[in-house]
């Protein structure tokens, strides 16, 4: 989004970029828990067709957000808000695979599905960065913008093709669900939400920062920052199915429990990436002088960078695809619309500070500080995850029962 949104109104910046983004989560945040509600008491499918269908207009705001003469920035921002309002429908399909699957299929069912979402998160940059490269500067912003534009458009078409298969294929249990005894753990509850608003903090302000770096740290063009970005990320959504198929076969063999502080703590290497001094090395040109920091910071290696990522992308889906399993077991059979919901908005919350936090810190303090705040904060959470790891048991396992 950066170099389109910086192309569709010129006064845009790095800073309200990160609200643009966050708006998403915002919506998200808002309609997860309204939807799960939903789904508690009426048929899914009902949610699941009215989030789809805004989610249609919200795109089809978003494909033609350059044409008014001013304000673009505002619409770009209520569309990316009215697409987060749409994707609230996430709660309604976890609460289903949930109540769909036994103990022992979660994890594969919930490592499936974000898989998929993994493959459209690599489609998408893929698509974005298809052909603009191969273009001169001045023809440039009218095929990103054409690009945009058929990116709406396509996600608009799938989205009508998905209510159609809904309306045609899903079909609603009739059955009358007998909700066990039995209290749900809320410390449990509470501390999961934590851990996943943390997973979902840190990839976040990652996605959010990786264009703006790379154009300050290596003197990247913006073409070339959201080109070798999409190209990263997509790189990223590959890693991240290959390691959704790790988490399907660590779970037959029950040791997936154990992944979460494992590749907790390897995402916070990424934190102490700007621990090696070159000071004898050359400013990179592409550092704003208006930035005070960049006057002393030092280069981040390549090698690095890219370290980093790929760290992020081992840690975010397994512990993003454990925190959802993990969730629905501690549940158990009971209604999980309204819990998932809460589960969503966390994550949607992280959505929301991640953005708005990085691109405030850094731009006014600089990779060092924000960085070294990040890890702090995953510090805090690791501690966390040692007070309660025993509390994060399934519910038929807390209550003595061994299926569910």
């Amino acid at each position: 989004h950066y170099t389109f949104f910086l192309q569709i109104d010129q006064t845009a910046d790095a800073s309200f970029l990160g609200w643009v983004i966050a708006s998403f989560s915002i919506g998200q945040m808002v309609a997860s828990p309204m939807f799960g509600l939903w789904s508690n008491y009426r048929p899914r499918k009902e949610p699941l067709i009215v989030s789809i269908f805004i989610s249609v207009a919200a795109n089809c705001l978003y494909a033609y957000v350059h044409i008014p003469p001013s304000h673009n920035k505002y619409y770009m921002l209520a569309a990316r808000g009215l697409v987060g309002f749409g994707a609230g429908n996430v709660a309604v399909v976890r609460s289903y695979i949930a109540g769909a699957t036994s103990l022992q299929e979660r994890t594969s069912a919930m490592a499936n599905t974000s898989a998929c979402q993994a493959l459209g998160f690599i489609l998408g940059p893929v698509i974005w960065n298809k052909y603009k490269h191969k273009c001169r500067v001045n023809e440039w912003i009218s095929t990103s913008l054409n690009n945009f534009i058929t990116q709406k458009l396509i996600c608009m078409f799938e989205s009508l093709v998905i209510t159609s298969l809904i309306m045609a294929i899903y079909k609603a249990s009739t059955d009358e669900v007998q909700i066990p005894q039995g209290n749900i753990d809320q410390v449990a509850v509470v501390a999961t939400n934590i851990l996943f608003f943390v997973v979902l903090f840190i990839f976040a302000l990652f996605e959010t920062i990786v264009t703006p770096l790379t154009m300050d740290m290596y003197a990247w063009t913006r073409e070339q920052a959201v080109l070798y970005g999409g190209i990263i990320l997509a790189a990223l959504g590959i890693e991240a199915v290959l390691i959704f198929m790790g988490v399907k076969l660590l779970s037959k063999k029950g040791l997936h429990n154990n992944s979460i502080p494992i590749v907790t703590f390897g995402e916070i290497i990424i934190n102490f990436w700007m621990s090696s001094r070159e000071d004898h090395c050359e400013e990179p040109t592409g550092c704003p002088i208006e930035q005070a920091w960049c006057l002393y910071t030092p280069v981040i290696h390549l090698a690095q960078f890219l370290t980093s990522a790929m760290l992020i992308g081992m840690g975010y889906p397994a512990c993003n695809v454990m925190s959802y399993t993990l969730y629905s077991k501690i549940l158990g059979p009971k209604p999980q619309g309204v819990y998932m919901g809460w589960l969503t908005a966390s994550g949607s919350g992280a959505r929301i500070l991640g953005p708005v936090f990085i691109s405030q810190v850094y731009t006014y303090w600089g990779p060092r500080w924000a960085f070294s705040l990040v890890g702090g904060i995953l510090v805090l959470t690791i501690t966390l995850l040692g007070v309660v790891y025993k509390r994060l048991v399934a519910f038929s396992l807390r209550h003595g029962r061994i299926q569910e």
